[in-house]
């Protein structure tokens, strides 16, 4: 390829990022599938095409494309820009090595190591270690191994077959990758106990230790607790030290899903939100989240800094692991083999930041939180469904006329994703649909909140104006 297609590549990328600074950067210009595969040559030739053709390509995916970036991305637990990141990332791309060996990826193993000490400190593993991976499902699933192989070191090598039925315990608001991790190691969906939460979505102590204690007079073992630092609808936290003393009290290994509220820990102001982590036996984090590093970025701790190499079999790998630095390579304590530099990517975007950078990021984020939460508060049609707890906003449109308010609420997010102007998602809080409203973005203002309840407003109005109409 020559130079001229990589300056016309880089301009395209220019291009997508000046259109940032624009003040209406919609989110979607949207085509439903039909109208896309129209628009679009998806096919794939006999004899291929020439540079050009891929450029026009790129873009029409860059034109097409959800913005995430956009100021009015509220629908995911990420989105915004963070250019360091992606200077990392396209280095990373370039270079192409595999975050195994010291051998091919000397940098990346020493960024990597100092990254994982970094967060160990900020959770407060005086000792620990970690690992990258493919996100916090992956996260999750480690950890549930690791309890898992405490148990017994020859279920490794053995199976399950000699073990008691092993039982695990999560909050009924968890991530469902726990579901997943019960399934693949073994322990079996129904073996995966789902504790009551209350009405904020926290876990609650009494029912943890009621599933425990009849979970051993059924005869099986009770061996892993998951709490959740920020679920994935209301950005509820578990009581992280109640869960760490029960742990205790019973013996069992205790996990906190942080992948989403990990960042947290950046803020002196809101770190006390997980006080208690440093009593946990391991703790996911993934900075593609709260700290706007490109997917993805997603980091596994322990506090045990043997923990990882335990998890894992003899290694049959004198082509790959020489160990020829000293204990700097870091594929032996990954599940994966090839594995993409994750790191580089978060290091630039932190070197660039540094601490007090991001928690300056942090702090603006809880503080778009608590602007929106006091629009919704001070509307007289917007209904706060939920305390707000950290940063997640739950609401609901309530129209003048009487109708259903779950269809009318999925309705109005439909049709403003289909504008193209706001692109935010819903959950349910037990039966009632419920508008969700997660800013990650720490580049949006006042000004992009007051922009997109001026979309949904707008739009609801013409909504309730047309059943006004058709009564």
């Amino acid at each position: 390829m020559e130079n001229k297609n990589l300056t016309d590549f880089f301009s395209i990328i220019n291009n997508y990022f000046e259109k940032d600074k624009q003040p209406n950067k919609e989110v979607i210009k949207y085509l439903n599938p039909e109208e896309l595969k129209e628009k679009i040559d998806f096919k794939i030739k006999e004899e291929g095409e020439n540079i050009n053709s891929i450029l026009d390509f790129i873009r029409n995916y860059l034109t097409y494309n959800v913005k995430t970036d956009s100021k009015q991305f509220f629908n995911q637990l990420y989105g915004g820009n963070n250019i360091p990141a992606f200077y990392g990332e396209v280095v990373t791309t370039l270079t192409n090595t595999s975050a195994y060996t010291y051998e091919v990826a000397p940098l990346a193993m020493i960024i990597e190591k100092m990254l994982i000490n970094k967060m160990c400190n900020f959770v407060g593993f005086e000792d620990g270690d970690g690992t990258f991976g493919t996100g916090g499902s992956n996260s999750n699933m480690i950890a549930m191994l690791s309890a898992r192989n405490r148990l017994d070191m020859d279920i490794k090598n053995k199976g399950m077959y000699n073990v008691p039925q092993l039982r695990a315990f999560v909050s009924d608001q968890a991530h469902y990758s726990h579901e997943t991790s019960a399934n693949l190691l073994g322990i079996g969906k129904n073996n995966l106990i789902k504790v009551k939460s209350d009405k904020n979505g926290k876990m609650i102590i009494e029912e943890l230790e009621k599933e425990i204690i009849k979970a051993k007079n059924e005869g099986a073992l009770p061996f892993f607790i998951s709490a959740t630092a920020a679920t994935t609808l209301l950005a509820a936290i578990d009581p992280l030290e109640e869960i760490a003393a029960i742990a205790q009290k019973y013996n069992i290994w205790f996990h906190i899903d942080g992948a989403f509220g990990g960042s947290f820990h950046l803020s002196r102001k809101h770190r006390h939100l997980l006080k208690g982590a440093h009593l946990a036996d391991s703790f996911s984090w993934n900075p593609h989240k709260l700290m706007n590093i490109p997917l993805v970025c997603s980091v596994f701790l322990v506090k045990d800094k043997n923990r990882l190499k335990k998890n894992l079999t003899n290694l049959n790998t004198d082509y790959l692991f020489h160990d020829n630095e000293g204990a700097c390579d870091l594929g032996t304590q990954s599940l994966q083999c090839g594995r993409k530099v994750d790191t580089l990517k978060l290091f630039t975007a932190w070197k660039f930041h540094g601490d007090a950078g991001y928690e300056k990021r942090i702090d603006k984020l809880f503080q778009i939180a608590e602007y929106v939460e006091k629009r919704v508060n001070e509307s007289p049609i917007l209904e706060l469904q939920a305390e707000r707890q950290t940063l997640t906003v739950c609401f609901r449109y309530v129209p003048k006329i009487k109708t259903d308010l779950n269809e009318f609420n999925i309705n109005l997010r439909e049709n403003l994703r289909r504008t193209g102007k706001s692109l935010v998602n819903y959950g349910y809080i037990g039966k009632d649909a419920t508008i969700r409203f997660i800013n990650v973005n720490p580049d949006a203002s006042e000004t992009d909140i007051d922009a997109f309840f001026e979309y949904m407003l707008e739009e609801a109005n013409n909504m309730e104006n047309k059943l006004i109409r058709n009564c």
